[in-house]
């Protein structure tokens, strides 16, 4: 027993470690656009408080509502003290913190250390894309901690675990605002197991004949004469009783040993119903005046941005093949194979697979959720066929040839993985006009001027102190978020006249002269710039060029 428990133990200390060297391989060190705004917005919040004012963008008294003003406090200390490196271990601490929460939380809720290994080395990998200094990082780590707790009190109903559960939201609502209604999202699917549990009970044991009946019976019993009625109807009544508690028996014998789905009906879903419910008021637990956790996602999602950036567009699964795979195989299992899921774990898989193929940045909640429900599927689809196999392979990973291999292989893999990040830079100047910035900074007076610039690379011009047309934070620039998106008392939509500028839908003279445009920064292999170069140059004087990125000066409108 205790060279059994030993194994275990080493087992676990090998997990962890080769987590941690994967998560540090697949950290990137070039910085996301987002992150620069980020550090920006938590340096004017530390000087100026919660403003509700933007102070980057050179449009005039645009109101900015901070939906993750705890996250860019902490990111700017991090870079104030420790710089790009400093960034750059928070990401990959935090990613570790994700992958070593991802591996615990499938070992207590599956109580399977191999499979869990596994499975967490691969979410991560499926992950990589969405590892970065953002906000999203951290609520990776607190949703995969939602599931374990809400789990976790249905077992045992301990008080932690309600505790964690109010405690989560309320960082939620000031992390990271814009998934606060996610939160209860991960609810739903556990709340509608009880609900079809009781509906099922209900429509079964207590039908509304066999109330009819007694009502029809108690009546009857106070009339003299009506004996011999009420005993033939108290004989029908416990003929369907009788009926009724067969079918009883027989759905009691089928949920023990259901054809594909467990229907379970846990009474302390009752009080987590309750806890939600508490959940629910945290939203207003966070400085902003705006109820920011209520109204963010609303407005967001009817509004243009969804249809114009990347990460909230629809999924396809053609261009998403790991997505596409990960479905095949919950189908293949639960198809082809005697293996059984829990209602609650189907309805999770559903309805995260809907909204993944509604905004393809639901993936990662695909992806985190699924591997808890694709780990109970194995385990269980593997004690059913392979009977034995679990312990035998964790007798040969735990030995010291097992570990020997096991840790050969991921690191050759974090290897592979890593090496082309050993050349990155925090900044890449590909993508970022870092040598045009330091121009700009150098030659115009930047509090002067208008300048039309990238979306994309908007954040990192602000950064570098220069008030942008346009930046990463689209919630800023669209009148869903503001009334006043620009220099008119009617307002305007910024960031369509962007997309329809920038797409060459609408004319970019026009959109210069409505915004008073003086300069324009472009990049080269833009449209707009290939216009201007092939046809319109005698409205624009060049006055920075290098390899990717130029600097134009507006003479006409």
């Amino acid at each position: 027993m205790e060279k059994q428990n030993l194994r275990k133990i080493r087992f676990e200390i090998l997990a962890i470690v080769l987590i941690t060297i994967f998560c540090v391989a697949i950290s990137p060190v070039t910085l996301q656009n987002d992150t620069y705004y980020t550090i920006k917005v938590g340096e004017h919040i530390v000087q100026n408080g919660i403003d509700m004012k933007d102070a980057f963008s050179w449009h005039e008294d645009l109101p900015y509502t901070y939906p993750h003003w705890a996250y860019d406090v902490c990111i700017y200390f991090i870079y104030f003290l420790f710089g790009m490196n400093g960034i750059y271990i928070s990401t990959c601490i935090l990613a570790i913190i994700l992958g070593i929460s991802i591996y615990k939380v499938n070992c207590k809720l599956v109580k399977n250390k191999i499979i869990s290994f596994i499975i967490t080395i691969l979410a991560m990998y499926l992950l990589e894309g969405y590892i970065a200094a953002r906000a999203q990082l951290l609520t990776f780590i607190l949703f995969t901690l939602e599931i374990y707790f809400i789990e976790s009190f249905l077992e045992n109903k301990k008080k932690r675990y309600a505790i964690g559960l109010l405690v989560l939201p309320i960082i939620i609502a000031n992390f990271h605002a814009a998934v606060w209604y996610f939160y209860f999202i991960l609810f739903m699917p556990y709340i509608g197991e009880y609900i079809i549990a009781i509906m099922s009970d209900a429509i079964i044991y207590r039908s509304l004949k066999i109330k009819i009946l007694n009502k029809r019976i108690n009546k009857l019993s106070e009339k003299p004469g009506k004996e011999e009625k009420s005993e033939e109807l108290e004989l029908k009544l416990k003929s369907i009783e009788n009926k009724n508690e067969k079918i009883k028996v027989k759905r009691q014998e089928e949920k023990k040993n259901p054809y594909k789905i467990y229907i379970t009906k846990n009474d302390n879903t009752k009080w987590l119903i309750l806890i939600m419910i508490i959940c629910i008021f945290t939203g207003l637990l966070t400085p902003q005046t705006t109820f920011e956790p209520y109204t963010h996602i609303i407005k967001l999602m009817s509004g243009n941005t969804m249809q114009n950036i990347n990460e909230h567009l629809p999924l396809t699964l053609i261009n998403h093949t790991d997505i596409l795979c990960a479905i095949i195989v919950f189908l293949a299992i639960l198809i082809f194979t005697d293996t059984k899921i829990r209602l609650s774990d189907l309805f999770m898989l559903g309805g995260l697979v809907f909204l993944m193929f509604y905004s393809r940045r639901q993936r990662t909640m695909f992806i985190i959720a699924g591997a808890i429900i694709l780990n109970r599927l194995l385990t269980q689809l593997m004690k059913k066929y392979f009977k034995g196999i679990i312990e035998k392979i964790t007798y040969i990973l735990a030995s010291w040839v097992g570990i020997f291999i096991t840790a050969g292989i991921v690191i050759i893999i974090s290897m592979l993985i890593a090496k082309p990040k050993l050349k990155e830079k925090y900044v890449d100047d590909n993508s970022y006009p870092v040598y045009a910035c330091d121009w700009i900074l150098e030659n115009l007076d930047v509090e002067n001027i208008r300048i039309f610039n990238d979306y994309n690379y908007g954040s990192y011009m602000l950064f570098r102190g220069i008030p942008v047309f346009i930046d990463s934070r689209c919630d800023l620039y669209s009148p869903e978020f503001n009334t006043k998106t620009g220099n008119s008392k009617d307002g305007q939509d910024i960031f369509m006249d962007f997309i329809e500028t920038s797409g060459l839908s609408k004319f970019y003279g026009n959109t210069f002269e409505k915004y008073g445009i003086t300069h324009l920064i472009t990049m080269k292999k833009s449209k707009i710039n290939m216009v201007i170069t092939n046809a319109d140059s005698e409205n624009y004087k060049e006055l920075y060029s290098d390899d990717k990125f130029v600097i134009y000066e507006v003479i006409n409108n």
